[in-house]
């Protein structure tokens, strides 16, 4: 693997006022596709659409100064030809102002990141579990076990050649994560993963205790803010239930006790 003077630090941004919490603290804010299921509750990224992905990358460019803002390109927006691939990610990137794209697939996609690195467009690579494909992977798993290895390390190894920036590791057996990454000359950046990646990338919402309809057994939650809302929105309830919100400090022209 590369060497880095430190471990990249990346988690998901979808909005404007997370951003700029995550951003001084983030090498990378990844705009990514799981916005369906985190923001909009789908069951899977496949409805995402460009439009979608351009509106929550504007935000998300809008609340960051210091770390690199990448975009997931939807399902079905770049897997007909390379050409397609480049039109969508071009207008995604010059719409949103971010600065890279990551796209899912590996040896089948190695022309495509190639044809778009050629051309001007900064490229993550996605291996391993890809979400997009989900229903092909048999469900939300652990893969790269038996005979699955010898084709993700052939993914791993066609994305690197092809010019990718970086490449996320997703769900995928630790000790073939850990050979990937230190085969490679491109950071890895691993989520469920291995500790031996070049970094590491976590939805925000599920690091923060934010997000609890599905939680991965790579999560590490940090924080447990939803229990947080819910007391803070329980006293507000309670406090407008018993007429103690507003008080005189909340309202122009009530007058306010010394």
């Amino acid at each position: 693997m590369a060497a880095l003077d430190a471990p990249i630090v990346a988690l998901t941004a979808y909005t404007t006022p997370m951003a700029r919490l995550l951003d001084p603290h983030c090498d990378l804010l990844l705009v990514g596709d799981s916005l369906g299921m985190v923001v909009y509750g789908m069951e899977s990224t496949l409805a995402v659409t460009p439009d979608m992905m351009v509106a929550h990358a504007q935000a998300v460019v809008r609340g960051s100064q210091r770390a690199c803002v990448a975009v997931d390109l939807p399902f079905g927006s770049y897997q007909e030809s390379p050409q397609q691939a480049f039109r969508v990610a071009a207008d995604i990137m010059a719409r949103s102002g971010a600065g890279c794209v990551k796209l899912e697939g590996g040896l089948e996609m190695a022309e495509t990141i190639h044809f778009l690195v050629t051309r001007g467009i900064p490229v993550i690579g996605h291996i391993g579990l890809k979400p997009q494909a989900v229903h092909t992977h048999g469900g939300f798993r652990t893969v790269g076990r038996g005979d699955e290895a010898e084709q993700i390390m052939e993914d791993a190894v066609a994305v690197a050649q092809a010019g990718a920036a970086l490449i996320v590791i997703e769900s995928t057996y630790e000790p073939l994560s850990r050979k990937i990454a230190q085969k490679l000359s491109v950071p890895t950046i691993g989520i469920g993963a291995s500790p031996a990646c070049g970094g590491q990338v976590l939805v925000a919402e599920d690091m923060l205790g934010l997000f609890g309809t599905f939680t991965p057994r790579f999560v590490r939650r940090f924080a447990e803010l939803g229990r947080e809302v819910d007391s803070a929105v329980a006293a507000y309830a309670q406090a407008v239930r018993e007429r103690s919100f507003p008080g005189p400090a909340e309202c122009v022209g009530m007058p306010v006790e010394d």
